[in-house]
């Protein structure tokens, strides 16, 4: 099989050849947008033999001009709905119609969008030129900021996540026209309902938002939900209208066996790219490949880490063992 009939094989509920395989980091400043963006992840996908592209994002979204950062609750009742194809936007359309062309329909590509709770996380900040994994546990400073403005003013925040859920739904249609399969959305639930906010808080204020995305992304066919942190519903987020499920199974739970039977769309995983990518051996990494195969059993399933890994950690053997494991492997 090519890289697009496994894949799409696996969409279909079936047996490949093998587990397609892959895995994705991010890419240098310097390589975040124009030529050295595409360029970059043209080197990755060939270097390590890798079955689709899950296209990295770190253009972000796009600041409104004179506000670097939310700081006041006036800062959010000035966002204005965009129409997904502004500066940061349009710097990112422009990597998807490139990668488009040079893969020539051959692998299937899905572009990273964050949802609307993290993006607002990141607007309460300046903005970060570097980017790496994020840690399973990860409250800070901007957490404590969102919460102090929900607790002044509840609504206003509720208004400025739906007006940044519209933004990114028009980003998410421009992504699939632009030539992009599908759309890789990050979600995380743990940041959201802490007794600071209120247990409902994902359901009343993010759900909403989060589906608002993926109802404009409806077009695509390789749609890819992945779950960040550590999941306090993972139902929840299983029942969204996706083709494919990514998430931790190793170092955040649950497990590839536990979702085996409960979750309808192509399960992604089966790495840990906390421990066993950076820290273990080849043999190590190449076991949690058969074992992930293993607790799909019937299921047909997509060879992949829990999130990104760091390239200055995780060596290259530990990734060339991750692919020849999956190239190995039997259903």
């Amino acid at each position: 099989m090519n890289r697009r009939e496994r894949v799409q094989t696996v969409l279909d509920g079936r047996w490949p050849d093998r587990p397609p395989v892959s895995f994705w980091y991010h890419f240098s400043h310097e390589e975040a947008a124009g030529q050295p963006a595409i360029d970059a992840h043209l080197r990755h996908i060939e270097k390590y033999d890798l079955d689709f592209c899950k296209v990295m994002n770190d253009n972000r979204y796009p600041r409104e001009p004179g506000q670097e950062t939310i700081r006041e609750l006036a800062d959010l009742k000035r966002l204005t709905v965009l129409t997904g194809t502004e500066d940061a936007f349009a710097a990112q359309l422009a990597v998807i119609e490139g990668l488009a062309k040079a893969f020539g329909g051959e692998v299937f590509t899905c572009t990273t969008i964050f949802n609307p709770w993290t993006t607002l996380r990141q607007l309460v900040e300046p903005p970060r030129k570097t980017h790496g994994p994020p840690k399973i546990t990860d409250i800070d400073e901007r957490d404590e900021h969102i919460t102090t403005m929900l607790k002044a003013d509840r609504a206003a925040v509720a208004a400025a996540i739906d007006t940044i859920a519209e933004s990114l739904a028009n980003f998410a249609r421009a992504c699939i026209a632009a030539g992009a399969d599908g759309v890789f959305m990050s979600v995380r639930d743990d940041w959201v309902d802490r007794q600071a906010n209120g247990p409902e808080t994902y359901d009343e204020i993010v759900r909403p938002a989060d589906l608002k995305i993926l109802n404009a992304a409806a077009a695509g066919t390789f749609n890819m939900l992945h779950i960040c942190g550590k999941a306090l519903n993972f139902e929840a987020f299983a029942g969204y209208p996706v083709q494919v499920l990514n998430w931790a199974d190793r170092a955040a739970g649950p497990s590839i066996a536990y979702a085996r039977d409960r979750v309808k769309p192509t399960i992604s995983g089966g790495v840990d790219n906390l421990k066993e990518l950076p820290a273990g051996t080849p043999d190590e990494v190449a076991a949690q490949v058969r074992d992930a195969v293993r607790q799909a059993k019937e299921r047909p399933i997509l060879m992949t880490p829990g999130c990104t890994y760091d390239p200055a950690v995780v060596p290259d053997t530990n990734l060339h063992a991750m692919v020849e494991a999956a190239k190995a492997a039997v259903y």
